[in-house]
């Protein structure tokens, strides 16, 4: 069978019990001592594994069921959950996550994880590194389960009928695993290893499932199709430590069938139902009679069918040609506008008015499927946290609000990496070792508040944490050490503004710059690709107390509101994000202040730019106007104001890329179609302030 059709669907898959079994040991490392946990960890490694063995990742399914049998341990209280064993249960999943990626990234799946396997191998055997591991008492049951024959259905019976018919050999086993074996599943594996490797398990009891979990006591039954002789895979079995015996028996056609009726018939008389005991009275005698009847109409009844699931797997390239599809019947709508427009036909007008009310709905409707929870980012934060505080020997409480807040996908992807640098940032820099925080009168236990809300048409995301804050002295002594600014210049610079020096390319305030991270370095690249998802990042800090990074993102990238301006016989489209508000201003109102073009807005200066004059306009010229109408734009706390020609007015566009055959130009973000067909430049106003 052809494996690579199945080949998403299993990295999917792996991806979200990876997913899980992260979550869920940061859990248990909370709750040490409860088992559900564990069931639902063990649950998922056993999925895990057994999809990856069918898929033919022997590396990664051996690693899994190593971890399975720590776990097993653990679950059947044989074993007491300690920080080694939580170390390299970590240590494990971080290798499984590696092989995931490798198989992502068109390889095997394979890794040297001997070093891993040695450690489970040592808390399994109870020799583990930090000492003997404690291992409960075994309780074994003084009753074994007698294997009779295994009854088989249709399907199986005629498997193995067929098989004896052509010629192969059908097994019945029997094994009886040691008294003295506390690993009784891992002996049943070594078994089922073995068998599986030169021929085929039909049926087994109990289940294999069940055989895995330990759920049996000391013996279990197989029907089996090999071409091997019984003799051979008797020793073979025998060969495996701690099995007491193996019993091989071959079967011919009669055989088979007699060990099935066998089975149908203890099966049918353990099914059969406990008749009601019967009342004395006359007038019970008859509904005394059908009770029996009932009862086994009870017994025999099938469930009820589970709820059929009300989502699907969708490929996000499908998600992306929707998308451009949309974005065309979205410049189609607004030509069909200006024609309705034009003509003055009022049939006509009315069914474009229809079209744009089913066509808005349909914008919503395909805005929303791409729309993901930032908890696909969030949810891998905790353990690295974790892992974190622990190399740093700082105790760190991460608090997560928000996470079902949605952005657009391709803001999803790309705003992951940046958070990781600030998160890091703030366990590193911004939260203070135990020591310090005692010192301070602050708790050995700090938080990192990590936050997700919606604002209008963005979405803001703010990484706060109660450590030691940003002293302005500290930064600016830096600062000017690193020839960032001068004194004169820092002296002049408000807190905010002295606090964006940390996003200035190269610049640390860490006396030791760590693997970990160093506040500020890197952080002019967190800063550029915020700034490129059309965001902004601002810092908010309390000396002594703490610091807040805000993030604020578009809610999508792919279809914006925007005001429309023309410029000579050219227009251009401005974000409506990035608009405060637009204006007349009359000449004499700009003012020449140390060479830079200002004027005064809301009782303070703000620098004014002229659009013809930035990109060349060669058939207007602001400068011969006596009012000119701006476009105040901001960009985080700072405002400018932009001049043009005359507002059009606002509408809905489609974000278009400028393609690989013009070189990047600064102060445009991209291009849209309008309903006239004629191509508008999309600014971006991040460019113009500086």
């Amino acid at each position: 069978m052809d494996m690579n059709q199945y080949l998403s669907m299993f990295i999917d898959e792996s991806n979200d019990h990876l997913q899980s079994l992260n979550e869920n040991m940061l859990q248990l490392e909370g709750s040490p001592e409860d088992l559900g946990i564990v069931q639902v960890i063990f649950r998922s490694a056993h999925t895990l594994k057994g999809m990856a063995a069918t898929m033919g990742f022997e590396d990664l399914a051996s690693l899994t069921h190593k971890m399975e049998n720590v776990l097993d341990l653990v679950r059947n209280e044989k074993l007491k959950m300690q920080d080694f064993i939580f170390d390299t249960l970590f240590k494990s999943l971080d290798a499984l996550e590696n092989m995931v990626q490798d198989i992502t990234g068109g390889g095997e799946g394979k890794a040297d994880v001997s070093s891993i396997v040695a450690s489970l191998q040592a808390i399994e055997s109870g020799e583990w590194t930090g000492g003997t591991a404690p291992v409960a008492e075994v309780n074994q049951s003084s009753s074994t389960v007698t294997p009779s024959a295994v009854e088989l259905d249709e399907f199986q019976y005629s498997v193995l009928d067929q098989s004896i018919a052509e010629g192969h050999r059908v097994l019945y086993i029997e094994v009886l695993v040691s008294e003295q074996s506390q690993l009784k599943g891992v002996r049943a594996y070594m078994v089922f290893d073995l068998l599986e490797r030169s021929g085929e398990i039909v049926k087994s009891f109990p289940t294999v499932q069940d055989i895995e979990q330990e759920k049996f006591e000391r013996s279990f039954s197989l029907y089996y199709i090999t071409t091997k002789e019984a003799q051979e895979l008797e020793k073979g079995i025998m060969s495996i430590s701690e099995i007491e015996s193996a019993k091989v028996i071959q079967l011919d056609q009669e055989t088979l069938q007699q060990m099935t009726n066998q089975a149908a018939a203890t099966a049918e008389v353990e099914a059969a139902p406990v008749p009601a005991p019967v009342d004395a009275s006359p007038e019970s005698d008859s509904s005394s009679k059908e009770e029996p009847k009932k009862l086994a109409a009870t017994k025999t009844a099938p469930k009820q069918a589970a709820a059929p699931s009300r989502t699907i797997r969708v490929d996000i390239e499908r998600l992306d040609v929707l998308m451009n599809l949309f974005s065309e019947l979205l410049i189609d709508r607004s030509r069909l506008e200006q024609l309705a427009s034009e003509t003055g036909n009022n049939d006509l007008s009315d069914t474009v008015a229809h079209l744009s009310r089913v066509s808005t709905d349909l914008q919503n409707i395909v805005l929303k499927l791409r729309m993901v929870p930032v908890d696909t980012v969030f949810n891998r934060f905790p353990r690295m946290i974790r892992d974190l505080a622990k190399t740093l020997d700082k105790k760190i409480d991460l608090v997560i609000t928000g996470a079902e807040t949605e952005l657009d996908r391709t803001v999803i992807d790309e705003i992951g990496d940046p958070l990781v640098h600030l998160l890091r940032n703030a366990v590193d820099h911004g939260v203070e070792s135990i020591a310090e925080r005692v010192a301070a009168g602050k708790p050995e236990l700090g938080t990192v508040n990590l936050r997700a809300f919606h604002s209008g048409n963005h979405v803001f995301i703010e990484i706060e944490d109660d450590g030691k804050g940003i002293y302005r002295d500290n930064l600016l002594r830096t600062a000017v050490k690193r020839g960032v600014v001068t004194e004169e210049q820092g002296a002049k610079m408000s807190d905010d503004e002295v606090n964006q020096l940390l996003f200035a390319p190269g610049f640390s305030t860490a006396d030791k710059i760590s693997d970990i991270s160093g506040r500020g370095v890197g952080l002019d690249v967190v800063k550029s690709k915020i700034t490129s998802l059309g965001g902004n990042v601002t810092i908010h800090s309390t000396p002594g107390k703490g610091t807040n990074f805000s993030v604020q993102l578009p809610l999508t990238l792919s279809i914006i509101a925007a005001m429309l301006v023309r410029l000579g016989s050219e227009k251009y489209a401005v974000p409506l994000s990035s608009i405060v508000e637009t204006a007349i201003v009359q000449r004499e109102q700009v003012r020449n202040i140390h060479g830079n073009k200002m004027i005064t807005f809301r009782e303070s200066l703000i620098p004014y730019l002229s659009l013809s004059e930035v990109f060349g306009v060669p058939d207007f010229n602001d400068a011969d106007e006596q009012e000119t109408e701006i476009v105040v734009i901001r960009k985080g706390e700072r405002l400018a104001a932009v001049a043009v020609e005359e507002f059009i007015g606002q509408s809905e566009i489609v974000l278009k890329s400028m393609g690989t055959y013009l070189p990047a130009i600064e102060g445009i973000s991209g291009a849209t179609i309008l309903g006239d067909g004629q191509v508008a430049l999309i600014l971006d106003p991040n460019a113009f302030i500086k």
